[in-house]
């Protein structure tokens, strides 16, 4: 059996849904538009499998109330309105290879389908302990969490270990997140990590400082540089102990596992040019195959603003990498390269913090770390180039990100600690505020283009100086 599309998505993820409502936005016609997914149902915000929004027994979410894309207050894309919109929807569907060269995909069904463009948004896969050594990773009651199956899984083995002891392995994002529900849930965590602090890819050990030792009222522990070596199992394989590598052991009713990702790459390797582990694509997010597009997770792309390549592993990034490839191949002469600013956000108990830019070079701490609002400065080369801001107003949140992309020059460090705040925010007076939006669980920033009314002043004086003085030479060439 073979099909053709003009537009093939692989991956069904966050990404693939907002690639969606933006192709049919620009207008996509029928049957144009395949997404080929291996999860069994239409494409949804994956971030809150991890909030408490899903994992807490009082009204939890549940499909369809969190499929894309209401974590931008946009359309709820649900399998009706990708049948009423003629977008083919191939779900449960696994694609066993991809021939960049033929335009072909080959699926474990054994259909071909042809494409013109392909958009490759295959996100990544959770790291397993496999991986690292460490065997039990089938067992009941050990949980990862990157799909709804591995959510739906999570909550039940939760359920049934109430007053139980949870070992949270790893310190990053899924890790917090989930150790925040599970001691809501009242279970007893513990976390182990090998870092001396949590976050350690972007928290600065005082920012750090003040999550662990809230986490550590609510009697969440850390065992900080160490990892599991391996697991104590009873007779029916169900593990009842971790081993850390420090030689001590946890007892355990249950294990959650948030080590790290890997970019769902596979597929492509050999096929298209790769970098920092993922797909290397340029400016509009074209791969080295200028029919084949990639976003998301598996996109390695470039962020002037921090001036180098990145990938970023992040749901803001998977929306807006999707929407503008759409805008690129949909209306390609409208369509510059894709400008980003970086943001990284999160949500646990009664914390909300966001971070803007890039967390490099000299670090300026502000506000008050015994209260509930706080935050940082990222200095590089003389301008800040990142911030960070926990329990700000949406004000203070469109401040700092103005502050993260105007890049202001700073020439006092001391003068900026004291200021603190003041300091985006009186920046942020000066320009046009960009709007962050926020969704029910999470948190997004529209980045707006911003616009200077002196600089638009400026551009008309001069093309019309131009204009004269082209006119004035052209009469004189014809007396000539």
């Amino acid at each position: 059996m073979e099909r053709g599309f003009a537009y093939v998505i692989v991956g069904g993820g966050v990404a693939a849904g907002y690639a969606a409502l933006e192709f049919t936005k620009r207008g996509v016609s029928h049957a144009q538009l395949c997404i080929i997914s291996e999860e069994p149902v239409a494409p949804y915000e994956r971030p809150t499998l991890s909030k408490k929004f899903y994992i807490l027994n009082v009204t939890p979410a549940r499909l369809p109330s969190f499929h894309t894309c209401v974590g931008a207050n946009e359309e709820l894309l649900t399998s009706t309105w990708y049948e009423e919109h003629g977008i083919e929807l191939v779900l449960g569907t696994r694609v066993e290879s991809v021939d960049v060269g033929q335009k072909t995909l080959l699926t474990a069904s054994g259909e071909t389908i042809r494409y013109e463009t392909l958009i490759i948004a295959t996100g990544a896969k959770a790291l397993k302990l496999e991986e690292f050594g460490v065997k039990g990773s089938e067992a009941e009651n050990v949980c990862y969490l990157r799909d709804l199956a591995d959510a739906d899984r999570l909550v039940n083995v939760m359920q049934s270990c109430t007053g139980g002891n949870a070992v949270v392995i790893g310190g990053g994002y899924i890790a917090m997140e989930c150790a925040a529900s599970l001691v809501t849930n009242k279970i007893n965590v513990t976390m182990v990590f090998p870092e001396a602090h949590c976050m350690p890819r972007l928290f600065t050990p005082k920012i750090a400082r003040y999550y662990e030792d809230y986490y550590q009222s609510k009697g969440v522990k850390f065992i900080r540089g160490t990892i599991l070596s391996s697991f104590e199992f009873d007779s029916n394989g169900k593990v009842t102990a971790v081993n850390l590598r420090d030689g001590s052991q946890i007892p355990v009713d249950m294990v959650v596992v948030g080590i790290g990702i890997r970019p769902n790459t596979s597929l492509f390797e050999g096929q298209l040019t790769m970098e920092k582990g993922g797909i290397k694509v340029n400016g509009k997010l074209q791969t080295s195959n200028d029919s084949v597009y990639a976003v998301g997770d598996v996109a390695v792309f470039p962020v002037d603003l921090c001036g180098r390549i990145r990938r970023l592993e992040h749901v803001d990034s998977a929306r807006k990498t999707a929407k503008h490839v759409a805008a690129v191949i949909m209306e390609p002469d409208k369509t510059g390269k894709f400008e980003y600013l970086p943001l990284f956000y999160s949500k646990a108990f009664s914390f909300s913090w966001r971070f803007y830019g890039d967390n490099a070079g000299e670090v300026v701490h502000f506000g008050d770390y015994l209260g509930t609002k706080f935050g940082a400065y990222w200095i590089n080369n003389g301008h800040l180039v990142g911030s960070f801001l926990e329990g700000g107003t949406e004000d203070e949140f469109e401040a700092i990100a103005n502050a993260a992309q105007l890049k202001p020059a700073v020439d006092d460090l001391a003068e900026v600690e004291r200021q603190g705040l003041n300091f985006a925010m009186t920046g942020n007076k000066k320009i046009k505020p960009q709007t962050p939006l926020i969704e029910a669980g999470t948190s997004s920033l529209v980045v707006e283009t911003l616009i200077y009314p002196w600089h638009a002043t400026a551009g008309v004086v001069v093309a019309a100086s131009v204009a004269a003085f082209a006119y004035w030479y052209g009469k004189r060439r014809r007396r000539w």
